[in-house]
């Protein structure tokens, strides 16, 4: 198995050579590459993401993707891609599978027990970066107006609905549906008609349906009601960090992007330059995230030994990182998975 490391930018190369002693240990047979992406590429290559990486990442197993700061860069016509949609795009990875888990011992904003996972759709609505075929999705027609375009499709609102009703039917069996099609009406219309149309096939899954406002109250008000949640790409963008801090925090939040063919593991933290270089970044995202890959690439022995040992050191503060109130910075958390994982059978 050959998987493709991408750094990125900010905390990038620290969470990211933490990930990759992690998989290592977890996984001795797997082979990983690395490349440049973010400023560094921008630098040597004059773009984010070179021809050369968008062509690697068709060719191997997976992708392991570090955060990067796409919201710093220059312009699309400087080289200043977001990689992140770029390969999205570039791989058809229409699903984007966020889960939110607290654990016993790490404080939560509430209180509530949290076991979800967003299922978000990723190649459209209004993410102008990769719901148009050729351009941007959003423009100025004449100073002072701009315009987005929302591209909804039946083919992809069901291929995520289909994602989204296998995973219930293996978890809890409940799908909450989120939308606003009381003022989107043909384009979240088209959605709920096509998850309703998915949702028969799979009569031993409960559906219900929420409006976007209402849902964001639920989750605060008691996330243990959801079990997988259905949205479109920028509901599920924002749910989906809701949650991950009602679990405890984005730090832990993994994600996995996948289609037919290709998957990119991806923490769903952003770059945090304030804290790159301070061995003072939270690796658990990243991490969490490989063993996702590893899962949907046919290796749940080496995903379970990186979850148990992950689930082990968030159980208690002398083997946390700092922002959860433990003791370790990157490199020493990274060190203590890989003693769990080498001592786990």
């Amino acid at each position: 198995m050959r998987l493709l490391c991408l750094p990125g930018d900010g905390i990038g190369p620290e969470i990211m050579a933490a990930t990759c002693q992690v998989l290592r240990a977890a996984c001795p047979g797997v082979t990983l590459e690395e490349a440049d992406i973010g400023f560094a590429a921008l630098q040597a290559d004059g773009t984010t993401i070179p021809d050369a990486v968008r062509a690697r990442a068709r060719e191997v197993d997976g992708v392991v993707l570090g955060p990067v700061s796409h919201n710093a860069y220059p312009p699309v016509a400087e080289g200043g891609l977001n990689p992140s949609g770029v390969l999205r795009k570039d791989l058809a990875l229409f699903a984007n599978i966020r889960p939110a888990r607290s654990h016993q011992a790490v404080p939560t904003p509430t209180g509530h027990k949290v076991d979800m996972v967003v299922v978000r759709e990723n190649l459209e609505g209004f993410y102008a970066d990769r719901n148009m075929h050729e351009g941007p999705g959003e423009f100025m027609p004449v100073p002072g107006v701009a315009l987005s375009v929302r591209r909804i499709t039946e083919a992809n609102s069901r291929a995520i609905a289909e994602t989204a009703y296998r995973l219930a039917a293996q978890r809890r069996g409940k799908v909450a549906v989120i939308h606003k099609a009381n003022v989107l009406r043909l384009s979240d219309g088209l959605f709920l008609d096509t998850v309703r149309d998915v949702a028969r096939a799979f009569p031993q899954v409960e559906t219900e349906e929420l409006l976007i406002d209402a849902a964001a109250a639920h989750f605060v008000r008691d996330p243990s009601r959801f079990d997988v949640v259905l949205a479109t790409n920028m509901y599920g963008d924002i749910l989906s960090d809701l949650a991950s801090e009602l679990a405890g925090g984005l730090g832990l939040a993994a994600s996995l992007n996948h289609g037919a063919e290709h998957a990119v593991a991806q923490a769903q933290h952003g770059s945090a330059p304030d804290i790159a270089g301070q061995d003072a970044a939270n690796p658990a995202s990243l991490i969490g995230s490989a063993a996702m890959l590893l899962e949907h690439l046919g290796q749940p022995d080496a995903a379970r030994r990186i979850t148990t040992a992950l689930d082990a050191a968030l159980a208690r503060p002398d083997t946390r990182t700092r922002d959860l109130g433990g003791a370790l910075g990157t490199r020493a958390f990274a060190d203590h998975l890989t003693q769990r994982i080498e001592a786990t059978p």
